[in-house]
């Protein structure tokens, strides 16, 4: 009788989803990111290029088919952010002057950093640089290590460097650790962590604050074996896969010329041709050596092997492997030069040139609260002016959900392009001197 068909297409059990180890560090909470070109037909091949490199580099948790339309505004991503879970937005653009910037925002409320691209190397350009490139695995199932280096300055460094506020360190350092899940070393396997992200800021004189972006992949091999052993190892790994059927042919060893294996192993007659870690001058430096305790399935030992595991200690089996970083691109380097209150718009907390006094910060501080009550009485007035409409119509009052619901969807709450944040308070306060404003409440109050 034939055997009978596992179902494993649409059940909940099946064993077709996603893996152990991409699933390790995902929560339903983890940040997600969309990589955006404003402009999309305008930003030219090298930043589009640029772009899908990015996405690439923040796998898993980004938009990574996305494709953007040239009447596509900030609005339309902002709105679409909260139903998808996006928590931060990286926006690309070129200017008419043909500099490059990046935008790093928190959806929905900000703030945002403004950066400058000053130079950026494409992950083919490192690829053809490399006389080993690492190519496309697994390591993109989960999200990278994110490493920081003098994000925070220390008492000892110069005046210029302390320019920059601690505040925005503090803020900026927060923003970067939250694009990726954090890491918990006793619950996180250490398989699942594949590639590392390398964010180093520079030391200037000028005060500027520059930062450096590397992405690099992890790659790990047993170290105290020689080099046949090594390729027996990899020959016996690929023949189980050539059995699966999901292996390649070649990569076996020619044992064709040798009378025994163990010409192979020495390296002849004199045994010229074994090379260990000792006597091999190409293998990595003893400072890139860790011990990694065993973590994969074992077979159920027998009573005696069990007893003499007993006796040895029970100690788990501990291999010691060699770690090598192999550089996948992009690489980036970035000059902050603003940072703004809300998403793209609002106010400017710091500026890389424009510096203010202590009484002009009060007086702009003030013009923003004289703003902020302004847009609370339109918005007031909106209320009531709906609430008049639905009650002539006999539909009664409006919920607070739906109040609510027209506090988030407000249309004052981001401008049109997204690009000026004080285009909209400026055009409201037109608008005020000229009287066009009464004359719209007039119409709204009319129905």
């Amino acid at each position: 009788m034939a055997r009978r068909r596992t179902k494993k297409r649409t059940h909940v059990g099946a064993n077709n989803g996603t893996s152990k180890a991409a699933s390790a560090n995902q929560t339903r909470r983890d940040p997600k990111s969309m990589v955006i070109r404003i402009g999309a037909g305008e930003v030219g091949p090298s930043v589009s290029q640029l772009v899908k490199d990015v996405r690439l580099m923040m796998e898993p948790g980004t938009a990574s088919r996305l494709k953007e339309r040239r009447n596509n505004r900030l609005r339309d991503y902002l709105t679409m952010a909260g139903p998808l879970g996006v928590t931060h937005l990286l926006l690309f653009s070129r200017s008419e002057s043909g500099n490059t910037n990046m935008r790093l925002g928190i959806t929905p409320r900000g703030p945002t950093l403004h950066f400058h691209i000053e130079k950026y190397s494409l992950c083919k350009d490192i690829r053809k640089a490399l006389k080993r490139p690492k190519g496309l695995g697994k390591e993109y199932l989960t999200p990278p290590l994110l490493v920081m280096n003098n994000f925070i300055s220390k008492e000892t460094d110069n005046e210029s460097q302390k320019k920059v506020p601690k505040h925005l360190e503090s803020l900026t350092t927060e923003i970067f650790q939250s694009l990726f899940p954090p890491l918990n070393p006793q619950t996180t396997p250490l398989a699942s962590i594949r590639r590392v992200m390398l964010l180093n800021r520079e030391k200037t004189d000028d005060g500027s604050y520059i930062i450096n972006l590397r992405h690099y992949a992890i790659t790990t091999k047993a170290t105290g074996l020689s080099r046949p052993i090594r390729r027996l190892n990899a020959a016996e790994k690929l023949l189980h896969s050539q059995k699966s059927g999901k292996g390649k042919k070649g990569g076996l060893p020619n044992l064709g010329k040798l009378e025994d294996i163990a010409d192979y192993m020495v390296g002849g007659a004199d045994g010229e041709g074994y090379m260990t870690d000792a006597t091999s001058g190409s293998e990595v430096d003893t400072d890139a050596e860790v011990e990694v305790v065993e973590t994969r399935a074992k077979k159920i030992l027998s009573r005696k092997k069990k007893d003499k595991s007993r006796e040895d200690g029970g100690k788990p089996s501990v291999e010691k492997r060699a770690v090598k970083l192999v550089e996948t691109g992009p690489r980036i380097k970035m000059r902050m030069t603003k940072v703004e209150e809300g998403m793209c718009s609002g106010k400017v907390m710091w500026h890389e040139r424009i510096h203010k006094s202590a009484q002009e910060i009060k007086e702009l501080d003030q013009v923003w609260e004289k703003r902020r009550q302004e847009k609370e009485a339109r918005k007031k007035i909106q209320r009531e002016n709906v609430e008049k409409k639905r009650k002539a119509k006999g539909l009664g009052a409006k919920g607070d959900e739906d109040e609510d619901e027209d506090d988030e969807m407000d249309v004052d709450e981001w401008d049109s392009d997204g690009l000026e944040g004080d285009a909209e308070m400026d055009l409201n306060e037109e608008q005020d001197e000229k009287g066009e404003w009464e004359d719209q409440e007039e119409e709204i109050a009319a129905g």
